[in-house]
């Protein structure tokens, strides 16, 4: 894994911590392939800064664990896609054609966004997971840090572990509609799509359950 992380060592440990939640060093350690002890050294520097903080799992047997997260200062180290610009325009919007324009707006631009996206996913009828890993790639790619995986009980989830319009977001709440929507519309009406983690909710990151839709019996015997 360690290859895959990008940056220096103390953003690689914030890049485990946004993308896994809270983590012991060991842990932190085991998956960038370093020392714990090179962890630790990381993490007494970034809660110097106030970047983590942590707090102590008891066991019955033991030393309490630390468990290491990030504080809400970290998140502005993570991509937020001209969030200042987006929250000033989306303001301008509200103030000059209110609540109504703010809604036509989401609509466009969920309307825009499924057009783009369609250009790159694979046709509707592909497998699942080949349009759940094609849409995973573009959010990655707009800084939504998402990755998919299939869970144990055969759902599918979508987890986007940042979210780079956080800002605009918290202004504008139909932008997480609309993300919704957009998703349910691209990943065709063979699945659901339900979102059970949100992080304008206080959650660490944005999550979605996929769950294909079983065939529906034919009418009259008819095939």
């Amino acid at each position: 894994m360690s290859s895959n992380v990008p940056g220096s060592g103390r953003e690689r440990v914030l890049f485990v911590l946004k993308t896994k939640g809270s983590q012991t060093a060991a842990r932190m350690a085991k998956s960038l392939g370093v020392t714990t002890m090179a962890v630790r050294q990381h993490l007494a520097v970034l809660e110097g800064e106030k970047l983590v903080d942590f707090t102590e799992e008891r066991h019955t047997v033991g030393r309490p664990a630390r468990l290491w997260r990030l504080t809400s200062n970290a998140y502005d180290r993570f991509p937020d896609c001209h969030a200042e610009l987006a929250v000033g325009m989306l303001q301008a919007v509200q103030s000059a054609f209110g609540e109504q324009g703010l809604d036509r707006l989401t609509e466009e631009r969920t309307r825009q966004q499924a057009q783009t996206y369609r250009a790159r996913m694979p046709d509707p009828n592909a497998p699942l997971e080949d349009r759940l890993a094609s849409l995973a790639r573009i959010r990655r790619e707009e800084g939504y840090m998402a990755e998919w995986k299939r869970r144990r009980d055969g759902t599918f989830e979508l987890v986007e572990n940042h979210c780079s319009i956080e800002k605009a977001a918290r202004l504008c709440p139909k932008l997480c509609g609309g993300e919704l929507s957009l998703f349910r519309t691209l990943l065709g009406d063979d699945v659901s799509v339900e979102r059970i983690e949100h992080i304008l909710s206080g959650d660490r990151c944005c999550s979605y359950r996929i769950t294909e839709r079983p065939d529906e019996p034919a009418l009259n015997g008819t095939p």
